[in-house]
């Protein structure tokens, strides 16, 4: 049975199952190259590129928006398909109405639970079904909790909902409580303090980065009681979210200026506690959705998804407010990653196959050869090995990586990663100002996973192989990895063994060797507004249009230097 996923909105992706292996999973704007790109028609083709025919065509997104196609009435991604495939009988599902549900389905199959909570917390999921097969369009999705099992048992516990047209009321949905508000849930109140900081809204991840410049301020209420929406925030969906500056009006030139991303003599210390505020109300929230969660179905494993899911601040501080719970943070958390969950709950519902097949590796993209048939004009090359590698990281170079199949999701794993020396005092800015990032903004790393413990506190696990959890790095140690070590003292982790990706683990722990510090300063391998490089030629380019100097391919022993 071939299955393809296909979501549809912000974070288009294609994903292709053979029964339940997966064959491979791309993100749009990873073949667009246009950031956060919707409708995969690229990834679409890709997957014809594997396979002639795919039976289901299992198409996610929110709100049914899929749009029809003149004379026949298909919506367009069928009618795509079907042409591929002339001769072999197609069946489409559309599971828009359930955009939550499909969030959860993802993080239950990849866990590898055997039951679980999902806790999905989201920020414009479907509408909600005010009478039977009417989904009443002035209400989404924000947060909701499922009890969840083999081979493919959901059922939904609890929903909240928000709105802009009606008053605050509590009704019930086919059986469980749902909650219609007037507010807007965590997500689109992180969102609107990202757009009041100038960003769009759906680069949250600066306002997280922000965070820990700031401190309590007692001016600043994100919410007080349910939702502080009527002083402080106002929805706005589906065009986006507005802090109420109107009510405020010291905010209103604070609004405009935006001076401040690249100059941070020019941020204002309301700026930076906002984002602090924003950061630790919904960290107080999720922590009740959480006791919600557990009061209402029992269970001690818990699946996370929906956009707050890539939160690895809060992630971390679960960890430590439910020691006795077992989480699953979803690693491809945004719409995205939803195709991967469908596949696998069509694929159950028909076969009822209870096996599980839990997320092992994010190398997730399409198989790519490195060979001499790419063009590497403009370029030295020359044999080179991890240990030579590893020198010139010690020298202070910047270094890029390129290898294997790309990874899943925003993170940056080791096979399209920049790499640096984490032991420079100033190298996040001087990685930053290459990349063309905010100076506020922090770096991750990467370390070997059998010294993770002796340099970061990982609370209640022992490893984070897809970077989910910005953790502590232990006191005597954050003056050794500077160019890591966020002003919290936390650093966004990745460990690594030799079996989960050989040749980056080979090249820390040459440079383990030199500097007796087993970590590597990892980012994700693109300037600032691009999409992650797919392509070795992407690659090249990015090179080419930046100060990046040097590129690593070790599948075929090469270093890559730019010539002046």
């Amino acid at each position: 049975m071939w299955l393809l996923g296909i979501n549809i909105g912000h974070n288009g992706s294609a994903a292709l199952f053979h029964d339940k292996e997966l064959i491979f999973y791309i993100e749009e704007d990873r073949l667009s190259r246009l950031k956060y790109d919707g409708n995969p028609y690229l990834g679409m083709e890709m997957a014809f590129n594997y396979t002639d025919h795919v039976d289901f065509l299992i198409l996610c997104g929110t709100r049914n928006a899929f749009g029809k196609m003149p004379w026949t009435g298909e919506d367009p991604y069928t009618c795509y398909a079907r042409k591929k495939q002339p001769k072999h009988k197609l069946e489409t599902i559309k599971l828009a109405d359930d955009h939550h549900l499909t969030h959860a389905l993802t993080a239950f199959y990849n866990s590898g639970f055997d039951d679980a909570a999902a806790l999905i917390i989201d920020g414009a999921g479907s509408g909600c079904r005010i009478e039977e097969g009417v989904v009443q369009q002035e209400t989404w999705e924000v947060e909701s909790i499922w009890s969840m099992s083999y081979p493919a048992i959901f059922e939904c516990q609890y929903k909240n909902y928000g709105t802009n047209v009606v008053d605050s009321f509590n009704v019930e949905e086919d059986g469980f409580p749902i909650e219609i508000s007037d507010g807007h849930g965590i997500v689109k109140s992180y969102e609107a303090v990202t757009q009041f900081l100038g960003f769009h809204a759906i680069e949250a991840g600066k306002t997280m980065g922000l965070a820990p410049y700031g401190s309590a301020n007692d001016s600043i209420k994100i919410h007080e009681g349910r939702f502080n929406n009527r002083s402080f925030i106002k929805p706005k969906f589906p065009a986006g979210n507005v802090l109420r500056t109107d009510l405020y009006p010291e905010l209103r030139e604070l609004e405009k200026n935006t001076e401040w991303h690249n100059d941070p003599d020019k941020i204002s210390q309301y700026h930076k506690d906002i984002s602090y505020a924003v950061q630790k109300s919904a960290e107080e929230r999720v922590f009740n959705l959480i006791r919600k969660t557990i009061e209402m179905t029992g269970k001690k494993q818990i699946v996370i998804a929906g956009g707050f899911g890539l939160n690895c601040v809060a992630n971390y501080e679960y960890l430590k407010e439910f020691p006795n719970i077992e989480f699953y943070h979803e690693p491809v958390s945004h719409d995205g990653g939803n195709t991967m969950g469908v596949c696998q709950y069509i694929y159950r519902s028909v076969t009822e196959d209870s096996e599980k097949s839990p997320l092992t590796s994010l190398y997730l993209g399409p198989d790519r050869s490195v060979s001499y048939e790419n063009t590497f004009d403009g370029f030295c090359v020359e044999d080179t090995s991890a240990a030579d590698v590893a020198k010139l990281l010690v020298d202070q170079e910047i270094v890029c990586l390129y290898q294997g199949r790309s990874e899943a999701g925003p993170r940056a794993l080791g096979n399209r990663s920049i790499l640096f020396d984490p032991t420079v005092v100033n190298g996040k800015d001087i990685v930053n100002e290459v990349k063309r990032r905010e100076w506020f903004r922090p770096f991750a790393g990467t370390v070997m996973a059998e010294h993770a413990t002796e340099w970061f506190d990982f609370r209640s696990r022992t490893d984070s192989p897809f970077m989910m959890y910005a953790v502590d790095v232990l006191a005597e140690k954050r003056d050794i990895i500077p160019a890591i070590t966020h002003v919290d003292g936390t650093c966004r982790i990745q460990t690594v063994t030799s079996e989960q990706n050989p040749h980056y683990y080979e090249l820390i722990s040459e440079f383990n060797k030199i500097k007796n510090v087993p970590i590597l300063f990892n980012t994700s391998f693109n300037l600032a507004g691009d999409p992650l490089v797919e392509t070795v030629a992407e690659a090249l380019d990015t090179l080419k249009k930046s100060d990046l100097k040097y590129l690593w391919l070790p599948e075929i022993g090469k270093l890559l230097t730019k010539q002046s």
